[in-house]
């Protein structure tokens, strides 16, 4: 230990270092703090280097103690001046490098309490920077002066209050509609008088250029001269220092800035209209500017009309896609009621529910068709809307993860139906009955499907409205959808309004004649509906007879004046069997369809209907066999059918209960038919002669075409006239259901295009239309999609050969994926007859029976998944081989008998 007495003879450093060492344990100081020893730090002279010359050595190690030793201290006044001076220095530096410590930290959350997730720019300094992003990340963004909560402010400076709504006042115009009219009430006023404020007309150009040149000016001064106290007032926060105190007065002086030069913009605007400036719109390519990046997700669906302007008016017209090609879930009146009621519940649990109940992880048996889970089985949906009871989390999981995928595929339908029936259609319905709207029932969906046909007819509503011929906000209908149990159906109705809800769907198939039962006509017709949308509907349902039953009873409900029957199910092969096996039953045993061949009388019994005139409006161009389904029923191995895709964004609750984090959209694939009855289509013309001639004399529906109406053809003349293209001026106008579609992506390769279509003719073709055919039909065909109709012609037609499966071999295929199942439905689908050898004793009989095969190779057997072999079935115990008695003992049985004698 280092006495009093030899401290005197050691260096000023030394000494320094020891005594502010002990007046360190001599001062009450918080300990948890501030370290113990903190660091020497002391100007580099001659004692310290021999100082540190010395500490190389082991000796000079000197060990201080911790106990508190009483010494004599050498007086203040025998010190010299250079200890005193390295002493002050080293308690004045480790004094600065704590307190800036502490200070960074202390101003890094500060900012982070006043701006939150974002940052001013260049607020912080490099080291200050670096604390921050050690404590909470980097920021998100520079700040905005809506980030530190400056209010919203009316046109006389006074604070919005949002939470206390002010009244609309609306006043009646000539026309007898009715404008707002902008007014305000005056607190000076004893009961509130109020004050109407009018607007005036825009004057001269000259006067409002003027007038927006005296605003940019005294934007750009309010810019450089500092805040007033009342500026001040704008913000909503305090500052804790004067660094936050100028950058948020910066923020102030932007906000202002920009609230003065908004109005001259608009200045601007009104002087180009008044002077008759039109801006042209040039032609862009759509590989730069896609439109559904410019969409507003918060928008309702809107028709859009607008075209590219090289491209050819029958593409146009052929387009299967809705505007904007992705879907965006309305916000308002779907998104967030739905996720104001998933509120209640967590993510996980709707997680847990549903893969319970849809199949695994990514919902397989969902609306949706993972490929990840192409491997397994392809049933419908695992909760159904109709069931009598489900429990509340099960009704939250069909809200959060049925209800989105359906919505976009009902409005991909119900867009094309609209597309092929034009504008006329839904303003028939609008008209109806004197306005009373249209009478739409949603079977399966839960309401789903009347959310998408609500925006489709409240689109048409507003183009009505827009064009004077219609009044009124809303359009008119009735609204009718079948939910089975009182959970999903409470919650359905807080965002589905003027809706009806049916436990269950009504039976008309098994009720006698309503006439004889005295039920008015009147009574008969309000149950019937102009719109059925049946989803997800016969896939459920395993046993034929079912679906047949299921099928006759929608038909009876459907209008037969021009009612529209739409049929969706999933897109994989047994989603696509059962909207086929429905087309089939509809056009054998309910629809007599345009174009049809007469036939032989038939003996018709009281059960089956009598046929009437109908159409097939999408997908399909054709009233023939369907080309991809020959054979009835279950097809295995079936890699051809049709269906289609639609793209939508996935709401925020979708994303956290699917734990999605690379993409937001989802591609649905789905199949469907659309079926209308009671009517065919414009421009229609039977032949003389035909059934269809025959019911639409009797029907009372015209047969004549009009000169401007496009002629509908069917069979090989429309495939003909599709072929050679309507690309010239001089060809007749197509008729959109003569039409061949794409039913597979295109493929698009270097200088031609290879397009996969649906015939009217009822074939499945190959067309090519290449680079030297015609620029504008490669054009087209460049930007053609899966589900368009294709009117410009090909180069080249060839047979596609479609990939159908195995018809009527369920009973024999083993329903898996493996290499052996493969195997075993190759040998299941031989056609040839076993060859068996029997061997044939002259005194004993059949002796042995074995299969021959060819080549004289045994096939494989199939193992099962435990690894033991299937067992052999032995012909000869089938021939009773084993009751006959074997030679060898014969003969030793004769061998004894005749020793022993």
């Amino acid at each position: 230990m280092i006495s009093a007495g030899k401290l005197q003879n050691r260096c000023p450093g030394c000494r320094a270092q020891v005594l502010g060492f002990y007046d360190a344990l001599l001062q009450p100081r918080n300990i948890a703090s501030r370290p113990f020893v903190r660091p020497r730090a002391t100007p580099v002279t001659a004692a310290s280097r021999a100082l540190s010359s010395r500490s190389r050595h082991p000796s000079s190690v000197r060990q201080f103690s911790t106990t508190k030793r009483v010494f004599n201290e050498v007086p203040p006044t025998e010190r010299n001046t250079e200890s005193q001076s390295a002493e002050k220095e080293t308690k004045a530096l480790e004094e600065s490098r704590q307190a800036t410590a502490e200070e960074i930290e202390l101003l890094v959350r500060q900012a982070r309490q006043t701006f939150g997730n974002t940052l001013p720019k260049d607020y912080l300094s490099a080291e200050e920077y670096k604390v921050y992003e050690r404590l909470y990340g980097p920021p998100l963004r520079e700040t905005a002066p809506e980030d530190v909560g400056l209010p919203l402010r009316d046109e006389h400076g006074e604070v919005i209050d949002e939470s206390t709504p002010q009244h609309a006042l609306f006043r009646e115009t000539e026309h007898g509609d009715y404008e707002q009219v902008q007014y305000r009430i005056n607190p000076t006023v004893p009961g509130g008088a109020v004050e109407i404020t009018e607007t005036t007309e825009p004057g001269h150009p000259g006067e409002l250029a003027d007038e927006a040149t005296d605003l940019e000016v005294q934007a750009q001064e309010e810019d450089q001269l500092p805040l007033s106290d009342a500026h001040v007032d704008y913000l909503n926060i305090t500052a804790n220092n004067s660094r936050e105190y100028h950058a948020l007065m910066k923020l102030q002086r932007d906000f202002e800035a920009a609230a003065a030069l908004q109005p001259m913009d608009e200045i601007h605007e009104e002087i180009h209209e008044d002077e008759g400036i039109i801006e042209q719109d040039y032609p862009r390519e759509e590989e730069e500017i896609q439109e559904d990046d410019e969409y507003d997700p918060g928008t309702e669906f809107e028709v859009d009309e607008s075209r590219d302007t090289r491209e050819h008016p029958f593409t146009s017209m052929g387009k299967f896609k809705t505007s904007p090609s992705t879907i965006y879930l309305p916000k308002m009146s779907f998104v967030e009621p739905i996720s104001t009621l998933l509120k209640r519940t967590d993510s996980t649990h709707i997680r847990q529910c549903g893969e319970e109940n849809l199949g695994g992880p990514g919902f397989p048996h969902g609306p949706g068709s993972p490929r990840s889970k192409v491997n397994v089985p392809q049933k419908g949906l695992g909760l159904q809307a109709s069931v009598g009871w489900m429990s509340e989390i099960e009704a939250d999981t069909f809200l959060a993860t049925i209800m989105p995928p359906v919505y976009a595929t009902a409005m991909s339908t119900l867009v094309e139906v609209r597309k092929r029936l034009g504008p006329e259609w839904l303003r028939g319905l609008l008209a109806r009955d004197g306005g009373q709207g249209p009478r739409v029932l949603d079977v399966g969906a839960g309401g789903a499907a009347l959310a998408a046909w609500q925006q489709v007819l409240q689109a048409e509503w507003d183009i009505l409205r827009e064009n004077g011929e219609v009044s009124g906000r809303h359009p008119p209908g009735k609204k009718t959808t079948v939910v089975g149990n009182d959970h999903l159906r409470h919650r359905v109705s807080r965002f589905l309004h003027n809706t009806t809800f049916l436990p269950r769907l009504p039976d008309y198939l098994h009720v006698a004649n309503e006439h004889d039962m005295g039920v008015g006509d009147t009574l008969a017709q309000r149950k019937q509906y102009d719109v059925i949308i049946a989803s997800h509907l016969l896939m459920p349902l395993d046993k034929d007879f079912k679906r047949k039953d299921m099928l006759d009873n929608i038909w009876k409900m459907l209008n037969p004046e021009g009612g529209v029957l739409i049929i969706l199910e999933k897109g994989h092969p047994r989603g696509f069997e059962a909207v086929a096996d429905a087309r089939d039953r509809l056009l054998d045993n309910f629809i007599l369809a345009p174009h049809s061949e007469p036939h032989a009388e038939e003996v018709r019994t009281s059960s089956q209907h009598v046929r009437e005139p109908g159409m097939i409006i999408a997908p399909c161009t054709n009233h023939q066999k369907c080309p991809m389904y020959h054979h009835p029923g279950f097809s295995p191995g079936r890699k051809d059918f049709c269906h289609f895709q639609q793209r939508y964004i996935r709401p925020p609750f979708l994303q956290q209960i699917l734990g999605a984090s690379r993409r937001s959209h989802e591609d649905i694939s789905f199949s469907y038919i659309a079926v209308r009855r009671g009517a065919y289509p414009e421009g229609h013309a039977a032949s003389a002669g035909s059934p269809a001639a025959d019911v639409s004399s009797d029907a009372g529906l015209s047969t004549t075409i009009s000169d401007n109406a496009p002629v509908y053809v069917q069979g090989k003349e429309a495939s003909d006239l599709a072929f050679k293209g309507y690309e010239a001026e001089d060809s007749k106008n197509p008729h959109p259901l003569s039409l061949p579609r794409n039913i597979l992506p295109p493929l698009k390769r270097h200088g031609h295009v290879t397009l996969d279509l649906c015939t009217p003719q009822a074939t499945i073709e190959r067309w090519v239309v290449s680079k030297s055919f015609s620029k504008q039909a490669y054009r087209d065909a460049r930007k053609a999609q899966w589900g368009d109709l294709w009117a410009l012609g090909a180069k080249t037609r060839t047979l596609r050969n479609v990939r159908l499966g195995r018809a009527g071999q369920d009973a024999v295929v083993v329903k898996d994926a493996g290499v052996r199942s493969r195997r075993a439905l190759e040998a299941a689908g031989r056609k040839r007859d076993k060859v068996v050898e029997i061997n044939v004793h002259p005194q004993f009989g059949v002796t042995g029976a074995y299969e021959k095969h060819p080549r004289g190779r045994t096939p494989e057997q199939r193992r099962s998944k435990n690894g033991r072999k299937v067992r052999i079935e032995n012909l000869m115990e089938e021939m009773g081989a084993n009751e006959l008695p074997d030679p060898d003992d014969i003969e030793d049985a004769e061998y004894l008998k005749s020793k022993d004698v």
